[in-house]
């Protein structure tokens, strides 16, 4: 639903000339209207601001161990998820599998717990923590050391 609430000009007056209120009927064709929604659900500009998702570093620190791992034969595929409260990155050892783990950042606990973590098939928490550096970690082989 809307409704229409104002009508403006959008080039500058020229000299002498003045805007003035008339009718529609009398309303120039270089005249737009502007229409104010009377919708109480958010628009998708607002929806978008409010989602949660990766930033470039996080995503690029992401991909890069997504490489590796594609590399070496462990993972195959991945999906990307994210709503207003968190966002994630689920990957796969095959497409018609489950998820072996997901990587996700939740904001609102980046106090508390850290805005990361790293949960396991089952749903596990495996790892959490505040930097997604060091909890990519969790991913590298096992050194065993030799005496």
């Amino acid at each position: 639903m809307s409704e229409v609430i104002a009508l403006q000009r959008f080039r500058r007056p020229e000299a002498g000339e003045v805007f003035s209120a008339g009718s529609v009927a009398n309303v120039p064709a270089d005249t737009v209207m502007v229409v104010r929604s009377t919708d109480p659900r958010p628009t998708d500009a607002r929806a978008a601001e409010s989602a949660v998702f990766f930033d470039r570093r996080e995503f690029n620190l992401i991909l890069n161990l997504y490489a590796r791992m594609v590399g070496q034969g462990e993972w195959r595929d991945y999906a990307i998820g994210h709503d207003r409260e968190s966002c994630s990155f689920a990957v796969f050892r095959r497409t018609a599998d489950g998820a072996l783990y997901r990587i996700v950042k939740t904001p609102k606990l980046a106090r508390k717990q850290g805005a990361f973590s790293i949960v396991a098939q089952g749903g596990r928490i495996v790892r959490r923590g505040r930097d997604l550096a060091v909890m990519l970690r969790f991913f590298e082989p096992k050194r065993e050391a030799t005496l």
